[in-house]
């Protein structure tokens, strides 16, 4: 039973919204900002916003963070390095088709994960959703034809999206396996100060031997919605949603970002959602509904 039972419930579908502006800001970021300088701005400037709220508690609890350093550490390199830098490197050469359908597998395997690891309990009814979400996600990738996926191409930018889908399942099976003795605000300060140590001397190397596109306004706006949105914000309503509804059940939001991005990119981009999208959320909405019912 959640403590907060109607916020989870509000967070469970409001969180993907700011989820699939990454997919948008990504898509835009090409050819104005460096993927691992975007990733890095993204996450110094989320530090930087948190940091006034969080600060006394890091300070009263210092013998904590200095204790679970390591932890933070493995968490940084996971959620900001590697669910970072690498999807913005791999969506340089890759396909959105692609990414879609790698990381369809990923709230599978969390909840696979979370059952066997963490001993969460689904019920064969929620089980079932799970399943019938996924058809909803494959249908949406495949626009209404299964040929589409058959003829899927696989290239190399979808090993950079492969090692970030993995990450994030280990990052959200640990982040629930690993206890802690701060608050959720502060575990996430530290966990960005983990991300950054290990984004900075990639930043660095990227700049030092790739051309640089000029770090104008259009870039800082870039790096202002992806700290907020895909950043401060919904890490932190996720940390929440796992420990009021554990990993498993978290997981399926992440099914809710191709019908989110299909309206974004809509309403940003100018692209006419299709029919499939329709299809598609008709089965994934009513199925995440009903495998994160307690």
């Amino acid at each position: 039973m959640t403590a907060h039972p109607w916020l989870a419930q509000l967070l469970l579908w409001v969180v993907p919204a700011m989820w699939s502006s990454n997919y948008l800001i990504a898509r835009l970021a090409h050819g104005v900002i460096l993927p691992h300088q975007l990733a890095f701005g993204r996450w110094a400037l989320a530090l930087l916003l948190m940091l006034p709220f969080v600060w006394r508690g890091l300070a009263q609890r210092g013998d904590a963070w200095r204790r679970e350093w390591p932890q933070m550490l493995a968490l940084g390199a996971l959620g900001m390095w590697i669910c970072g830098a690498w999807v913005y490197l791999g969506g340089q050469t890759t396909s959105a088709t692609n990414m879609a359908l790698i990381y369809a597998a990923t709230p599978v395997a969390i909840a696979a994960a979370g059952v066997k690891l963490l001993h969460e309990r689904m019920s064969r009814a929620q089980r079932g959703a799970v399943v019938a979400a996924l058809a909803g996600v494959l249908f949406v990738i495949a626009k209404g034809d299964p040929d589409n996926l058959l003829a899927v191409r696989f290239v190399r930018g979808d090993a950079w999206i492969v090692a970030a889908a993995v990450s994030w399942t280990a990052y959200s099976v640990l982040l629930k396996r690993w206890s802690s003795a701060l608050g959720p605000a502060e575990r996430l300060v530290a966990i960005i100060a983990g991300g950054l140590l290990m984004l900075l001397p990639f930043t660095v190397w990227e700049l030092l031997t790739q051309p640089s596109p000029p770090l104008g306004g259009r870039a800082l706006l870039l790096v202002a919605l992806a700290a907020v949105l895909p950043g401060a914000l919904s890490y932190a309503a996720y940390s929440f949603l796992q420990r009021e509804l554990g990993a498993s059940r978290t997981a399926l939001l992440l099914y809710l970002a191709p019908v989110y991005g299909a309206l974004g990119a809509w309403l940003v981009l100018g692209e006419i959602p299709g029919w499939y999208h329709a299809a598609g959320a008709a089965l994934i909405l009513p199925s995440i509904w009903l495998a994160t019912r307690r």
